[in-house]
């Protein structure tokens, strides 16, 4: 599997709102300059390992939070990103959160089992 930057870079500026860092922040934090957390965080260039364990760190995540789009066994981090999204979330908004999913995996469902007897 091929690793998504971009993507990482969307989690890191995610988690980073989340934290409400701004960029200049977060890049004194881990010792980077803003531009290159600009570019970490555009997915326009590549970070090392130590520079994701300490924005990790920065950011009070881990580091399979950061990079969960680029590997094989995430299920567990995404049902943990649901959880935390829907975390502040009203009784009424989770009732219709719940409705929306499984409306929505239904239809998911129904359009793998069309496609795989499309393909039999």
């Amino acid at each position: 599997m091929e690793i998504n930057y971009q993507e990482i870079g969307k989690r890191i500026r995610l988690a980073r709102i989340r934290k409400n860092y701004t960029q200049d922040m977060l890049a004194e934090i881990v010792n980077l300059s803003t531009p290159h957390m600009s570019h970490i965080e555009s997915g326009k260039t590549k970070l090392s390992l130590p520079t994701l364990v300490r924005i990790a760190n920065a950011l009070n995540c881990t580091v399979d939070q950061l990079l969960c789009d680029s590997l094989d066994n995430a299920k567990i981090l995404f049902e943990n990103e649901i959880l935390l999204e829907t975390k502040d979330c009203s009784e009424e908004e989770i009732k219709i959160i719940t409705d929306m999913v499984k409306a929505l995996k239904k239809s998911l469902r129904k359009r793998s089992s069309k496609s795989k007897s499309h393909y039999e």
